[in-house]
């Protein structure tokens, strides 16, 4: 894995100041230090401590691999919490978050073993992403195709198609159509001494 890569890839989470500080202490309740923190997560350490003081902003893939080396979510990684973690979630208290051209909305509670998003992506946005790390995803396309590539096998999903895999299946995600793709996305949280999210742009096309 390429760390200079991994860096760069997906893009800044805009506009989220106290993101800094609540790394810094789950990381620290996690009892790992800099260095291993940013090695489980596949960052420097460099990359690492701007994040936690602030002079750059964390992109989804990175909150995603964070989350999953601190045991938590990206949903407490942003400081969003469900009072009492209560079991139903309403649509208007889905805020939109950005990231890397993606759209995604939390769609779930807090400090569960899953987490579950909305996801717009659009076309042309992370297609040369590659992601690999512990625990398996379940995806269900809801508007527009998504082209899904899984190991060396190329997928296209429509409307209504879904896809169940272990994520340590290395795996890229795209919209197929110019007006992008829509889906609903869920994830397992496993905290390992392997939880990182290995990305980075692959030479050429997606085929």
């Amino acid at each position: 894995m390429n760390t200079s890569e991994n860096e760069r890839a997906g893009g800044p989470v805009e506009d989220l100041p106290s993101v800094a500080p609540r790394l810094r202490s789950l990381r620290r309740r996690a009892g790992l230090t800099l260095e291993a923190a940013a090695r489980e997560a596949g960052l420097s350490p460099a990359h690492l401590s701007r994040l936690e003081t602030g002079q750059r902003q964390p992109s989804l893939p990175m909150l995603l691999a964070l989350a999953r080396v601190y045991g938590t979510t990206v949903s407490e990684l942003l400081g969003e919490t469900v009072a009492d973690r209560d079991a139903i979630i309403r649509a208007g208290d889905m805020e939109p978050t950005k990231a890397g051209g993606w759209t995604y909305w939390q769609s779930g509670a807090p400090g569960r073993g899953m987490q579950s998003l909305r996801v717009r992506v659009p076309y042309g946005s992370q297609g040369d992403i590659v992601r690999v790390h512990p625990g398996e995803e379940w995806l269900y396309v809801l508007h527009g195709r998504l082209r899904l590539r899984l190991g060396d096998t190329t997928h296209v999903l429509a409307p209504g198609d879904s896809a169940h895999f272990d994520s340590l299946t290395p795996h890229r995600l795209a919209a197929e159509d110019h007006d992008g793709v829509e889906l609903l996305f869920v994830h397992t949280l496993l905290q390992s001494p392997l939880a990182a999210l290995c990305l980075g742009p692959i030479t050429g096309e997606m085929p």
